[in-house]
């Protein structure tokens, strides 16, 4: 019997390697490398674009990608076309953003100063800005943009007053010699009491809910196979790294990749709710919609 053109595309789909974007850092390259390297059992081939967490929240704000590791707080713009999968991500505790200058001081010596980040829909940024309301008397003053590594070369030689840093910067600042003013992961577990939401895997509500399930299954897979067998993923890893300390590589690993990775669970929600709950109450950003946050709803 031949295939009608629906069913023939759909095949077709199906057949066809997914477009996804992640960033080059340790914790994505160690979850996604038995799924990026056909190691999944049954699992859709990946078509790989590793991108600076920026460039992937304009991706998604742009309906660019099948799936994309984003920022969480970039998804009250995006979920009526993503869904958010509920493995795969970053949350954690004692895992937050740095503040960092290059002199010891408080949040009130920022007053008015210069503060690059890495992004102003990054989860980082969303952090910070709730905790300069509280912190910073008469705000800050200007917020520049950079990619995540030049952000330390930045503050250290002067082009910035302070910065913003996220991934492995929490175990290099010292390098560069400069100081932590404060810890926005410190501050939303003592204000909350709930982990620190950090990067989301989001993909195409157009998918469908039984591929949307398959990539969870899929994404879950590969966090169990990772920790089953570390060594697999280390030259993947170690190619992206960047010329990352390989003893740095793992504390990353180590921090980035837990138990909310495998799933969010009910504290794993909790977090991501109360973080964009209270950025909306701020008007930070806009509300999320009733179960926007369900899994493989399609609306």
């Amino acid at each position: 019997m031949t295939e009608s053109p629906t069913q023939h595309e759909q095949h077709e789909q199906h057949d066809k390697p997914l477009r996804i974007a992640y960033s080059p850092c340790p914790n994505d390259t160690f979850v996604f490398d038995a799924w990026a390297h056909g190691r999944v059992p049954g699992a859709p081939g990946l078509d790989v674009t590793f991108a600076d967490i920026d460039i992937t929240n304009g991706m998604a704000e742009r309906g660019e990608f099948d799936i994309l590791k984003v920022s969480y707080a970039v998804l009250p713009y995006v979920l009526d076309e993503y869904a958010l999968l509920p493995c795969g991500g970053a949350l954690g505790r004692g895992c937050g953003p740095l503040v960092l200058t290059r002199e010891p001081g408080t949040g009130a010596d920022l007053t008015g100063k210069t503060v690059a980040v890495p992004s102003e829909k990054s989860t980082a940024y969303l952090l910070f800005r709730l905790w300069a309301a509280e912190s910073v008397p008469g705000g800050v003053g200007e917020i520049v943009v950079l990619p995540f590594d030049q952000i330390m070369p930045a503050v250290r030689d002067g082009k910035v007053d302070a910065g913003l840093v996220i991934h492995e910067a929490r175990f290099t600042y010292q390098n560069y010699g400069l100081n932590c003013l404060a810890d926005m992961g410190e501050h939303w577990e003592r204000t909350t009491g709930l982990p620190i939401p950090l990067g989301a895997i989001i993909a195409k509500r157009s998918l469908g809910a039984e591929r949307l399930r398959q990539l969870a299954d899929a994404t879950r897979a590969s966090v169990r196979m990772a920790w089953d067998d570390p060594e697999a993923s280390r030259p993947y890893v170690t190619e992206h790294a960047q010329e990352m300390d390989p003893a740095v590589a793992d504390q990353h690993i180590g921090l980035y990749v837990n138990e909310f990775t495998a799933d969010l669970g009910e504290n794993g929600y909790a977090a991501i709710r109360g973080l964009l709950t209270r950025a909306a109450a701020e008007g930070l950003v806009p509300a999320l919609g009733p179960g926007a946050l369900s899994f493989g709803t399609l609306r």
